[in-house]
């Protein structure tokens, strides 16, 4: 299998990262079971508490000695805007009479909240000795950063654009995941607008290669190992991979969005920020339908994300596909529902 120096930095057999998705679907046994079989799990603990991060942490050293990580959300500035908020009620309260759910505007999000927890969240990855952090949605300050290095741990920052990719450079972070447009779930993009950064991976790759001097990680569509070998061949170290690992058997994902994902066409999945306030990328159903024109006045990240969350909840426990986030990469035909030991050594063979 390819050696290099995210293998060797990481301690992984296999250039193999599986994606940290947000929501429960990162379970302490999908992580695990990653790591021991060579690649690097990672928990996506977005949005997570530093508590629920701490306990699942621990979960993970007691099944498994290799390497694993912790994603976090790089809070950015956010206003709360009561008009916005007014016409997301007007459009949601339908939908929330359907499911029979309450009005979830109790918690709204303020900024000053966000950025306390992430710092809580960083002084448990310090605490607990956190092999790798990867960071989303920004670039954390120069503080966190070398704060992470000092105390041994990875630092591996997300790009969908060749500029943002110079910039985690530019701040010292070990590595750069690129995301391309293929990718499933939230982007990544914090320089560049929605538009701007919509570019495919396998343009995007050779080209950040060719202007960073840090290690490059492909993700977005990546699937089984010609996809692998692909992006070796443009220049990337390893790859990052969600959905492929989303179906397999250790996934917190409900079995209905595992379901959907495997009975999906390629061209089922839309961008969509009528969820969350933030793009992302995601099967195609009622809800994306309804909000699909309305989207540009709904509130940002995480505003909307509060507002739509009860919804999403009913809608997973009521098994009803048309008002949950159906989060998927772009290659849903190539998933499989197997378990990861399966998963890794069909794409090293």
């Amino acid at each position: 299998m390819i050696n290099n120096t995210v293998t060797k930095v990481l301690q992984i057999r296999h250039p193999i990262i599986q994606a940290p998705m947000a929501g429960g679907v990162t379970t302490s046994e999908l992580v695990a079971e990653v790591s021991n079989c060579g690649g690097l799990g990672m928990i996506g603990a977005g949005y997570m508490t530093p508590g629920q991060m701490e306990e699942q942490i621990r979960e993970i050293k007691k099944l498994t000695q290799n390497f694993f990580g912790v994603n976090l959300f790089v809070p950015t500035e956010f206003k709360v805007n009561d008009n916005e908020i007014k016409t997301a009620n007007q459009l949601l309260n339908p939908i929330r009479a359907k499911l029979n759910v309450q009005d979830d505007n109790k918690e709204i999000p303020a900024s000053k909240k966000m950025v306390e927890t992430f710092h809580q969240q960083v002084k448990v990855i310090l605490e607990e000795k956190v092999p790798v952090c990867s960071f989303t949605f920004g670039i954390p300050s120069s503080e966190v950063i070398n704060e992470l290095k000092q105390n041994g741990t990875v630092v591996i920052g997300t790009a969908t654009t060749v500029n943002e990719a110079v910039e985690i450079e530019k701040c010292g972070m070990d590595m750069v995941v690129v995301q391309g447009s293929e990718a499933g779930g939230h982007r990544g993009n914090f320089l560049e607008g929605h538009q701007e950064s919509q570019i495919g991976l396998f343009s995007l790759v050779p080209q950040v290669v060719d202007n960073v001097g840090i290690p490059v990680i492909a993700a977005g569509g990546i699937m089984d190992g010609r996809g692998l070998q692909a992006a070796i061949c443009l220049g990337a170290k390893a790859v990052q991979m969600g959905t492929a690992f989303l179906t397999c058997m250790e996934s917190g994902a409900s079995e209905l969005h595992k379901d959907e994902i495997l009975h999906t066409p390629e061209d089922q999945t839309v961008f969509t920020r009528s969820f969350s306030g933030k793009w992302a990328r995601g099967i195609k159903n009622r809800f994306i339908s309804e909000l699909e024109n309305r989207e540009e006045s709904l509130p940002n990240f995480p505003v909307q994300n509060k507002l739509t969350k009860e919804i999403r909840k009913a809608a997973t426990q009521q098994n009803n596909r048309e008002y949950m986030s159906i989060w998927s990469g772009q290659s849903p035909r190539l998933a499989k529902k197997q378990t990861v030991k399966s998963l890794i050594e069909s794409i090293v063979k």
